[in-house]
């Protein structure tokens, strides 16, 4: 069936699932803009434009998970503690023998996962909110908090880490609703809504000093951004699939198997994870230039360009592309289980063979999706002034690798599963008219007879 609007809001069951993920949406969006208690909200918005090298770096972190430290509001620290606790269980289910034994056990496995990356994010959450207190709340000579807090500012500590916290576990709620009883994946949804969210502000800060000067720029940009998407939605669908022959097997008088089958390997399996910890990885640089007042730490790695950045930034996406599919990719497993159930690769032996040619055919297409990696997330490095303007945050927030490749991602993944859907709806639709007529049909051979 055709993906359109008038077909979506025709049936009323994928009418309601879109009406409930739009509407929590909004409760996310409007939950973002209660400030935090004590914080005067006026303040805290124009401490937003003027925090200099923090400014920065909370901007690449909002990057990251769609979140806004620097705004001190109720939804500062986003889905970041959850996507964090949820990438080191990920990380710990491969690498810790009885992780790995709880995660195979199944629903009940998979639950207790589930348990132990909640209670990681609540400790996540009460580290990471010194981060909004003293790198937003706590600015020398800022009237961002009213009189009177900063008297009891021991306890008006343990009230933001409170309140933050409870704002991260309320968006992990809606995430777990929007997933159950709306359209796609709750937190990544709300992580392209975070990332949308912050691009309308720099947009129309750079909208607001545009000159005839700048066109070129601004067409560069829009060329680059529309290829870099193409790319992006090309590489994310591109698969190696590798030929499986399934064996014959023989009972009685009749022979099963012997058909082809194909084992689809992701071209870019490693997904936006080598970009994530290669930008966590050089905001620490930028940080302690600034902390220190080291002026070459802080122009190498503060401004996200230059020699030394493209080539860290560059060589950390392609070790931890690597990383990543090493712990996620175990090729004598794959071999072991294709041995147990009689299929095979043509022309390569069952056993160690296949297990090395998987090994040999998963570096070649790692290497190749982390280059793709590596070129969209340098792009901004090679576009606009360098000067830390207005330009450079629309390119941060449009360009960088991590905001297309999760917007790009959520978008193409929110389209498949409303196909699914209108393809299931159309499915069921046919079985009810088939069983429909072959009822009148038997109910009239029985009057005609």
């Amino acid at each position: 069936m055709n993906l359109t609007l008038a077909n979506l809001f025709k049936i009323k069951e994928i009418r309601t699932k879109i009406l409930i993920t739009f509407g929590l949406l909004l409760v996310y969006r409007v939950g973002s803009f209660i400030p935090l208690p004590g914080v005067n909200f006026a303040a805290a918005l124009e401490q937003m434009r003027n925090l200099g090298g923090v400014n920065k770096l909370f901007g690449m972190m909002n990057v990251l998970t769609g979140g806004s430290l620097q705004s001190a509001t109720l939804f500062s620290l986003g889905v970041m503690p959850y996507i964090s606790a949820s990438i080191i269980f990920s990380l710990l289910a491969k690498a810790v023998p009885a992780l790995e034994k709880i995660a195979k056990e199944g629903q009940s496995g998979q639950r207790k996962i589930n348990q132990y990356t909640r209670l990681t994010t609540v400790a996540i959450c009460l580290v990471q909110s010194w981060f909004v207190i003293f790198g937003a709340l706590r600015v020398e000579n800022s009237k961002l908090l009213h009189a009177g807090v900063t008297e009891w500012f021991g306890l008006y500590c343990i009230i933001v880490m409170v309140g933050l916290t409870a704002g991260t576990l309320f968006i992990m709620w809606l995430g777990e609703q929007i997933t159950e009883h709306g359209v796609g994946n709750g937190i990544s949804l709300i992580i392209m809504a975070g990332i949308i969210s912050n691009l309308s502000p720099a947009m129309a800060t750079y909208l607001e000093g545009f000159d005839r000067g700048a066109w070129q720029t601004l067409l560069t940009f829009i060329a680059a951004w529309g290829v870099a998407v193409v790319a992006v939605v090309y590489m994310t669908k591109a698969q190696r699939r590798i030929p499986i022959n399934n064996a014959k097997h023989q009972r009685g008088r009749n022979v099963y198997g012997g058909d082809r089958a194909f084992l689809p390997f992701k071209l870019n399996q490693a997904n936006v994870m080598p970009i994530i910890f290669a930008s966590a990885l050089l905001i620490i640089p930028a940080f302690i230039g600034t902390a220190i007042g080291s002026t070459w730490l802080e122009t190498s790695f503060g401004g996200q360009r230059g020699f030394w950045y493209v080539f860290c930034y560059t060589a950390l996406i392609f070790f931890f592309a690597f990383f990543w599919t090493s712990m996620m990719f175990q090729p004598n497993e794959i071999a072991k289980n294709l041995q147990e159930q009689g299929s095979f690769v043509p022309g390569i032996r069952p056993g160690r063979q296949t297990a090395e040619f998987l090994e040999q055919t998963m570096v070649r297409i790692t290497l190749a999706g982390a280059t793709f990696l590596a070129v969209v997330a340098i792009i901004p490095s090679f576009i606009g002034s360098g000067g830390g303007g207005t330009m450079d945050q629309v390119l941060l927030y449009f360009m960088s690798g991590t905001s297309i490749l999760i917007v790009v991602g959520v978008a193409l993944d929110m389209v498949e599963k409303l196909n699914a859907l209108l393809v299931m709806r159309n499915y069921e639709a046919t079985m009810k008219d088939g069983e429909a007529a072959a009822t009148s049909g038997s109910g009239w051979g029985r009057r005609s007879s």
